[in-house]
């Protein structure tokens, strides 16, 4: 017994035929955004891959680039088919390929749930790209005279800059590496000797920040030497006064912007999951209230369509015996094979 079964009229057939052509055509509006945000996505990881671990894959924007891509061409296609379903001569030409096409939207709406899982994950593993590849960063902002590492001071400064923040986890970061190059220290100086001579690994550390940790909404200049010294700034107490340089460190600040983007995507192809199973849902009942036809030959007659031909019990013994007949015919296949040089 089929499964969810609907009568139609030739008006019924003419109105889901239109709504599915426009909901298509809506899918293939969806799929050029999920394309765009693919392409958004990668280009803000690599805006700032220098801050992050090397092992960081861009494998979750490529996949939606790839699954946008994809979306485009099966619902231009699916619109294509609604579309040509209002003459039964044109439809004719399509019915072989229907069973596939609607085979191949399962298997896509399950990507598309692993590509909406993945955009959650991710932030797992960029968390740690971004704790490792900051850290790195911070340690080469000196070296602006080293291949390779020329342009890390920039980046640096300019991520400080754009997300208010400042080090890795906080400001006290900087405390702990030489961001000054040795080309700048005047090693003549008896405090930079007593400074880098005090130190074990021989660097000039000091508790200060670059420029671009600065708040410039604060009221008073900025404090970036010297912070935790009150006796070297005038009515000063940096336990009590608030700093005018961000606190916050750049790893939460952007595994708090990449993961909002990530959040919105994942939400955004979920929503596109529910599209395109509603679409493939509606195309199955005109394919089949089309096959269905009282009368083929009098477009007006009355039709029964279906979700599915048989019980959901039966459908899915009917799956397993065609893998498993599939699965033993191949190794029949291999046994022959095997046995031909004997």
């Amino acid at each position: 017994m089929a499964l969810m079964p609907i009568k139609f009229d030739l008006a019924k057939r003419v109105k889901l035929a239109q709504g599915l052509w426009l909901l298509y055509w809506l899918c293939v509006m969806a799929g050029i955004l999920i394309f765009s945000m693919g392409i958004f996505f990668k280009i803000e990881l690599r805006k700032r891959s220098e801050m992050m671990d090397n092992n960081e894959s861009h494998f979750v924007p490529n996949l939606l680039i790839m699954v946008g891509l994809v979306a485009c061409v099966i619902n231009a296609f699916g619109g294509k088919v609604c579309h040509d379903s209002l003459d039964t001569i044109k439809f004719t030409k399509w019915k072989p390929m229907l069973k596939t096409y609607m085979s191949g939207c399962v298997v896509f709406c399950v990507a598309l749930f692993v590509t909406a899982l993945l955009c959650f994950l991710m932030q797992i593993s960029l968390h740690f790209a971004l704790a490792e590849g900051l850290k790195n960063g911070m340690k080469y902002y000196k070296d602006t005279d080293t291949p390779g590492r020329c342009f890390m001071k920039r980046t640096l400064d300019m991520t400080q800059i754009e997300f208010r923040c400042c080090g890795n986890n906080n400001y006290r970061d900087w405390f702990e590496i030489q961001w000054i190059s040795n080309r700048y220290l005047d090693f003549s100086n008896d405090e930079v000797k007593d400074r880098v001579q005090s130190n074990v690994e021989g660097k000039y550390l000091m508790e200060s920040v670059p420029f671009s940790c600065c708040n410039p909404g604060s009221p008073r200049p900025c404090i970036q030497h010297h912070l935790t010294n009150n006796s070297a700034h005038y009515s000063y107490d940096h336990h009590t006064e608030d700093l005018n340089i961000w606190t916050r460190g750049c790893r939460e600040a952007l595994v708090s912007y990449y993961g909002g983007m990530m959040n919105s995507i994942g939400a955004f192809v979920l929503l596109f999951i529910i599209m395109q199973a509603v679409v493939t849902v509606g195309l199955q009942y005109l394919s089949t209230s089309l096959e269905t036809l009282a009368d083929p030959e009098n477009p007006e007659s009355e039709s029964e369509g279906w979700l599915l031909e048989k019980s959901v019990k039966e459908t899915l013994s009917d799956i397993m015996t065609k893998i498993t007949s599939l699965f033993k015919g191949n190794q029949v296949q291999e046994a022959d094979a095997e046995a031909a040089p004997t």
